[in-house]
């Protein structure tokens, strides 16, 4: 998954990437936060993921305010590669002809994990980017968040000096390096970096720690978390080089904007935090007010037999069959 993830960043750059779900639009990374959103995405067909911290805080039943573990975030990760590598079977088929064309041997698509803060100091953050990357992450993304770090988009945060972030971010790069070494070239998970300066102190100061994150830390993406305005994101893609991420959620401080315009603007990769988490939790709530009053859900819901092949009732009974005695 790294080295696909870095072909993948590599062709949306230099504007070779085709085939994708929308060629008009930067990587787009609708976000998963466990097994089944992960095979939602994969089998819809995106050419990647991102395993939003604030989504597997939530379906642990806590807020985004790093409540959640190292160990469990690394629990979620492994439970994300799983479902994607099922999915990814799963759409290769098992046919006779897609096995002399090498289908059934097609890649899950790659998943960049939040990987917060490196849960401690730069050592730690080291240690998490091993974690992610024996999890089967193919990037991770560090922040310079001040631990416990919370959403990057309500009240109460706070971002560490200046010299600590890029040390921390330095930190999880070296742990790349490091990880290649010991596993072989293409092994390493990239580093997304990101930074909350631009709320905590001011635009300038975010697009500083970017440019550092890049050219001292050797960062391979960036994030300037919570731009307020669209000129805000052109100066961004302006004045910072390589692969940059804009975080698209719905009611934040961002501007929606679409995801051809992202692209023309320098944007590389479009991430959608919370759009399933959201979209979920509003039907739930509908089905559990409609149960509350007696009234039917039928119309909200799945039938019986697509809940079925969404959660892989369907492939598993091909398995099954295949290996009937």
């Amino acid at each position: 998954p790294p080295e696909r993830l870095r072909r993948l960043l590599r062709s949306e750059m230099d504007g070779t990437r085709t085939g994708s779900v929308n060629d008009d639009a930067p990587i787009l990374l609708p976000c998963c936060y466990d097994g089944l959103t992960a095979r939602l995405v994969a089998r819809a067909g995106f050419d990647a993921t991102f395993m939003t911290g604030f989504g597997v805080s939530a379906v642990r039943g806590h807020p985004d305010t790093q409540l959640v573990s190292y160990g469990e975030m690394v629990d979620s990760a492994r439970m994300v590669s799983e479902a994607l590598c099922g999915a990814a079977r799963e759409m290769a088929g098992d046919d006779d002809d897609d096995e002399e064309n090498g289908k059934s041997h097609a890649a899950p698509i790659p998943c960049i994990a939040d990987g917060d803060t490196g849960y401690g100091n730069a050592v730690n953050a080291k240690r998490t980017v091993f974690g992610y990357a024996q999890a089967g992450m193919a990037g991770i993304m560090v922040e310079d968040q001040v631990a416990p770090k919370r959403c990057g988009h309500v009240a109460g945060k706070s971002v560490v000096p200046f010299d600590e972030a890029v040390a921390r971010v330095k930190a999880a790069c070296d742990a790349r390096d490091e990880y290649e070494r010991q596993h072989g070239p293409g092994t390493g998970p990239l580093v997304l970096a990101r930074t909350d300066a631009l709320i905590t102190d001011s635009f300038e100061e975010g697009i500083r720690r970017c440019v550092a994150f890049r050219e001292e830390a050797g960062c391979d993406m960036t994030f300037l978390e919570a731009p307020q305005s669209v000129e805000q994101m052109r100066e961004y893609c302006r004045r910072v080089s390589g692969p940059k991420l804009a975080n698209m959620l719905e009611h934040g401080r961002t501007p929606i904007l679409p995801p051809k315009e992202l692209k023309e603007m320098g944007y590389t990769m479009a991430a959608y935090p919370l759009t399933l988490l959201s979209a979920s939790v509003r039907i739930m709530q509908d089905c559990l007010e409609l149960i509350k009053e007696g009234q039917p859900t039928e119309d909200k819901i799945l039938t019986f037999s697509g809940t079925k092949d969404a959660v892989g009732f369907s492939w598993y009974a091909k398995e099954e069959e295949k290996y009937r005695t």
